[in-house]
């Protein structure tokens, strides 16, 4: 009996993969392109779902390369016929591979559609049971013409290549994460259990329409066809799917596109709003069992940028609650912004944490378990799953951050202190200072050394820096005038000393943080 060749692809460059997919009309040729895969690994999980009859695979390859997988697929399928992708460079794996029963190679420098198309011809050849069957006058089905669509390559000029299988003048997109997806394409008997279940829900609140499974990985994805008026009950349907679903998959999210008019719109409606939907705006919305677009809340007012600054000065002079209450309210605020990149807004919070336990420490706070334990909230965070748990995390470590505690510090450096806090803008010089405290300056020295991170001319300094930033930030002060204020007579040396604690001249300061 005559049928399809089955080909998957394997190789770990998206352009490749697309490129031999849609390069030639394979179905008019008799071949149909099953799947793509990345790497090895996830080519021998592709291959017990969708049992190809030939591989076509790259050499080079991250996790597992093209030679381990041959050696595999000819061990546990000996069956499935393999032709191998290479360039000139790796010619020596390639006659390797040979050794384990690959049919034939194409380089890929000169890999061409003729060439590819001979080679898979002669491969099909060698398969007993396949007799190729080429598609009626070389027209395309409606599964590759899906597949083009979805993937933004150009349809036939001609919508009647199309018309059979999609009569009616508007389309919508439902769909869902399959379940198990997070590292690959997801369960394929789950998929197929859902298409029934939404089939169903379909036929309920719609009455006349067609429906294809569209190819996205991870997900189950429909185009529905039908009259306009029948589109506007679609999302019934995905709510009643959501409440038949919720005991079986508790978490499972539906969504439904908008209406359009238009089946060369199928790939900008599924990757600028379905997808969108089901990966975006699902981390802002994890309790909603389906979301279509026109449920969306308005979007907030856009907020100004979070003033890392001076939340780190204010931690710095021990206005910890005022501090980190400003950051929980500007949190709760940013997070309602469902139009925020999901990565920046982690990357947001992780940068906000990392600062927290690096001014803390400069502030003379005890941050050694702190310190240890921002990583595994730095973990947390990149693997939230919404941002109701990123909030948790930040208030778990700010509740955390302010038990820390200041370390002892005897009465005479609490006095010693305090005293270069109030004279900072001062000649303030550790002679000086020995004397009105009747110490010895060596003695003064070591003393400081010893209960202080730093000493005694590092931390005045970093104080005058400090207040000079802050002057700079806040201010209208000529830069001239800075210097002497915070206790520096000579302009240059302040200039340097500034540069050394900030890594940037005084006017670029001023420029990056005004």
């Amino acid at each position: 009996m005559s049928e399809y060749c089955k080909v998957l692809i394997v190789d770990d460059e998206l352009l490749v993969r697309q490129g031999i997919r849609h390069h030639l009309n394979w179905e008019g040729e008799g071949f149909r392109i099953v799947g793509e895969a990345a790497n090895g690994q996830e080519a021998l999980a592709r291959i017990e779902e969708l049992r190809p009859h030939i591989l076509l695979t790259d050499i080079v390859m991250p996790v597992m390369d093209g030679e381990e997988l041959t050696r595999i697929v000819k061990r546990n399928y000996p069956e499935i016929e393999v032709i191998v992708l290479s360039s000139f460079s790796e010619f020596a794996y390639v006659r390797s591979s040979f050794q384990s029963g690959v049919a034939d190679y194409i380089l890929k420098p000169s890999l061409e559609s003729q060439e590819l198309l001979r080679v898979l011809k002669n491969t099909a050849d060698r398969i007993p049971e396949l007799k190729l069957q080429a598609a009626d006058e070389g027209r395309a089905s409606i599964e590759s013409l899906i597949d083009k669509a979805v993937s933004g390559y150009p349809l036939p000029d001609n919508p009647a290549a199309w018309a059979d299988a999609l009569p009616y003048g508007r389309f919508a997109l439902l769909g869902c994460i399959l379940p198990g997806s997070a590292g690959g394409h997801g369960d394929s008997a789950a998929a197929d259990r859902l298409a029934a279940m939404a089939e169903r829900e379909l036929r309920t609140h719609l009455v006349s329409y067609v429906c294809h499974r569209v190819p996205s990985p991870g997900h189950l994805v429909l185009l529905v066809n039908a009259e306009e008026g029948a589109l506007g009950r679609l999302p019934e349907a995905a709510k009643a799917l959501a409440e038949a679903g919720r005991e079986q998959v508790p978490d499972l999210l539906w969504a439904v596109s908008g209406p359009f008019g238009s089946f060369a719109e199928l790939g900008t409606v599924h990757r600028g709003e379905l997808l969108k939907l089901l990966q975006q705006y699902r981390f802002f919305f994890p309790e909603a069992g389906f979301l279509a677009k026109r449920m969306l809340p308005p979007r907030p007012s856009a907020l100004p940028e979070f003033e890392v600054g001076r939340y780190t000065e204010e931690l710095k002079r021990g206005q910890i609650e005022p501090a980190f209450g400003r950051l929980r309210d500007y949190a709760a605020a940013f997070v309602r912004d469902y139009e925020t990149d999901v990565f920046e807004l982690k990357a947001f919070f992780v940068n906000l944490l990392f600062h927290t336990t690096l001014a803390l420490g400069e502030a003379g706070l005890d941050v050694k378990r702190l310190d240890e334990e921002k990583y595994a909230y730095f973990k947390g965070i990149d693997e939230a799953q919404s941002a109701a748990s990123v909030l948790e995390l930040l208030d778990a470590f700010l509740e955390e951050a302010a038990a820390c505690e200041e370390p002892r510090v005897d009465a005479n450096m609490k006095r010693l202190l305090a005293y270069i806090h109030e004279h900072y803008s001062e000649p303030l010089t550790l002679s000086e200072v020995a004397k009105h405290f009747h110490f010895n300056p060596s003695y003064l020295s070591s003393y400081f050394a010893a209960n202080s991170k730093e000493g005694f001319n590092e931390y005045v300094n970093r104080i005058r820096i400090e207040e000079a930033a802050k002057l700079l930030r806040t201010g209208d002060v000529a830069i001239s005038d800075i210097g002497a204020r915070v206790g520096y007579a000579d302009h240059s040396y302040f200039c340097k000393v500034f540069k050394k604690f900030t890594g940037m001249s005084p006017s670029r300061y001023r420029k990056n943080h005004t």
